[in-house]
């Protein structure tokens, strides 16, 4: 019983879904009614596969007149596809010989042009780097484009434009031994572009207001040097570029800028003296300290000659100077024997001495000690070249550069120093050694006059 009635409730869950639009939803139905309404759905959904089998066999002479009609266009593309791929190999044909025909009928036009080509190419790298290019700007454009229309499309140069190259060449090689001025912007120091007239030296180098000038081929523009060189370079650029007419003597760099380049990267002289560090200041503070010393001794031993000199002329001795000194000895011993006032004048020359050849001796000890400083800031250079070789190794030599520099500059600096010492030292050393000459002198006479009295 309780299955007949879950089939019952099915069976009315089937209806009501399949036919909610029917009165059967609105009132209760028997199992008779139920029966034949599932008749009625059974005999509807019949017909309906009957129609539709009817539809496919009714379309299935249609869907065979497609096919029929696909298979055509098929053949027909195939048969299409046949005639391009032989009309494909008779163009192939056809091209090949018409290349061997142009071949054959340029002859050597086919390596001249060859030839062009490369040359515009070239030409086109030359110019670009050139000084020339800074005066007349745009030369290589065309060369490029006529280097890359005949080597990416294969296109023939015109008669026009073999004219033109020749014509190009023709003037970078004229403009190569012009000497040329004109007027353009030019980059100064800080950074702000003037007005200048720059002179134009072959295809070597560019010059304005007295230094040297570097092109950038990159942007097309001139700037100075952010260092020039030496004065004695800057001052012929001067020279050339205040020159009218005649001849006038020229630095010139051949290379178009390297040997320039390299010559301002050269350390001056105040940058070798700061290579040789703290050896070479202390090198060049005790330099200076024997120069100063010489020339106050050089001064006290000229004032201190000049009065000698006068007091020889006169029979009165005076304080102001040596001599006058030792001669007041005679006088202040009248009676004495001649071998004690000998001893006298002795003493008094010694009293002198000191004053004659004060510093003299520091002045020949720096004349020593100078070249062993130097020798330390070898010694100190080479140690600190050893220790970057032990770090790095030898690969890069800048990385030695410093120590060498070091080792190089202190032993320059000590012999700078040490060689005009010793010259200076022996030229004060030997005034000194006249003036007790003299003193000595007097004493000898002063001795022999009381010794010819006592007789």
């Amino acid at each position: 019983m309780k299955l007949f009635t879950k089939m019952t409730k099915i069976a009315l869950f089937g209806a009501t879904l399949g036919f909610a639009g029917n009165s059967f939803a609105a009132e209760a139905m028997d199992l008779d009614s139920l029966l034949k309404t599932l008749e009625q759905g059974k005999t509807q959904q019949s017909a309906q596969n009957k129609q539709r089998e009817q539809e496919f066999s009714a379309r299935q002479n249609e869907q065979v007149q497609m096919l029929k009609n696909t298979q055509a266009k098929r053949n027909q593309m195939l048969a299409e596809s046949e005639r391009l791929e032989t009309q494909f190999e008779e163009n192939e044909i056809k091209l090949a010989n018409l290349t061997d025909t142009l071949s054959k009928r340029m002859g050597s036009l086919k390596e001249l042009f060859g030839v062009l080509q490369q040359v515009a190419g070239d030409s086109s790298n030359k110019f670009a780097t050139s000084v020339v290019s800074a005066q007349l700007p745009g030369r290589g454009a065309f060369m490029d484009e006529l280097a890359q229309k005949m080597g990416s499309t294969s296109k023939l140069a015109s008669i026009e434009d073999i004219e033109k190259v020749w014509f190009e060449l023709q003037r970078e090689m004229t403009e190569q031994g012009k000497v040329s001025r004109f007027t353009t912007d030019v980059i100064v120091e800080g950074g702000n572009k003037a007005k200048q007239e720059v002179m134009r030296v072959g295809a070597f180098n560019l010059i304005s207001e007295g230094k040297y000038l570097d092109y950038n081929t990159s942007t097309n523009t001139l700037s100075e040097l952010t260092r020039q060189p030496v004065g004695r370079y800057t001052s012929t650029a001067s020279d050339l570029q205040q020159a009218k007419s005649g001849t006038v003597q020229f630095a010139l760099d051949p290379t178009g800028g390297s040997i320039l380049g390299l010559l301002v990267q050269a350390p001056d002289t105040s940058e070798q003296v700061h290579q040789g560090g703290a050896v070479g200041y202390v090198i060049l503070g005790v330099g200076l300290l024997a120069l100063l010393i010489a020339i106050e001794r050089f001064v006290s031993l000229m004032l201190m000659g000049g009065k000698i000199r006068r007091q020889l002329k006169d029979a009165v001795p005076r304080d102001d100077n040596p001599l006058g000194r030792v001669m007041k000895v005679k006088d202040q011993y009248p009676d004495v024997a001649y071998d004690t006032l000998e001893l006298k004048l002795s003493e008094a020359i010694l009293r002198e001495m000191p004053k004659i050849t004060r510093n003299l001796t520091l002045i020949k000890i720096i004349s020593v000690v100078a070249p062993l400083l130097g020798l330390l800031g070898t010694v100190t250079g080479m140690i600190n070249t050893f220790q970057a070789i032990t770090l790095f190794g030898t690969g890069d030599p800048k990385l030695m550069a410093g120590g060498i520099s070091q080792a190089l500059v202190t032993t320059v600096l000590g012999l700078v120093v040490a060689i005009p010492t010793v010259f200076l030292y022996t030229i004060l050393n030997t005034r000194s050694k006249n003036l007790l000459l003299i003193l000595q002198e007097q004493s000898a006479g002063i001795i022999a006059e009381r010794s010819e009295k006592g007789a």
